[in-house]
């Protein structure tokens, strides 16, 4: 699998779901996993993608308690979803609220998942990091 990449803008319908690009849906055929994720964005999970990031929650199950926490939260904020006919996934309540989504969704490609973000959340995120991709500027490069 290339990874997942690019921007799609969606609303939300009168029911909370929304539809998933069509370049994505043949991934989530099986089904997929939603889950709360990092800097107030949703992640949207293949099944083999969430075997891997459960994986990953596991181990931290074993460490000290701020990653059991972590890792509780993120278990308790995940959901199954499948993709109607129509490839919409319903968003649960909950899930909207963790992540602001209100009317607009931002869907975008993140190499080995899909996010979903508040418009004006992404905004605010991507904004610091275009400028730098714009000065040529990575970790490895400031070092």
């Amino acid at each position: 699998m290339a990874g997942f990449f690019g921007r799609y803008e969606h609303s939300l319908d009168a029911k909370g779901r929304v539809i998933l690009p069509a370049r994505f849906r043949p991934h989530f055929e099986l089904g997929g996993h939603l889950s709360k994720h990092y800097d107030g964005c949703l992640a949207l999970w293949t099944p083999d993608a969430f075997d891997r990031q459960m994986a990953t929650m596991e181990t931290l199950l074993q460490s000290k308690r701020e990653d059991r926490n972590l890792a509780r939260v993120w278990a308790a904020g995940s959901q199954e979803v499948e993709a109607d006919k129509q490839g919409r996934i319903a968003i649960p309540a909950s899930l909207r609220a963790y992540a602001h989504l209100e009317t607009e969704v931002l869907i975008t490609g993140a190499i080995d998942r899909v996010e979903l973000w508040a418009p004006e959340v992404w905004r605010a995120v991507a904004s610091s990091e275009e400028e730098r991709l714009l000065a040529g500027v990575t970790s490895e490069s400031v070092g």
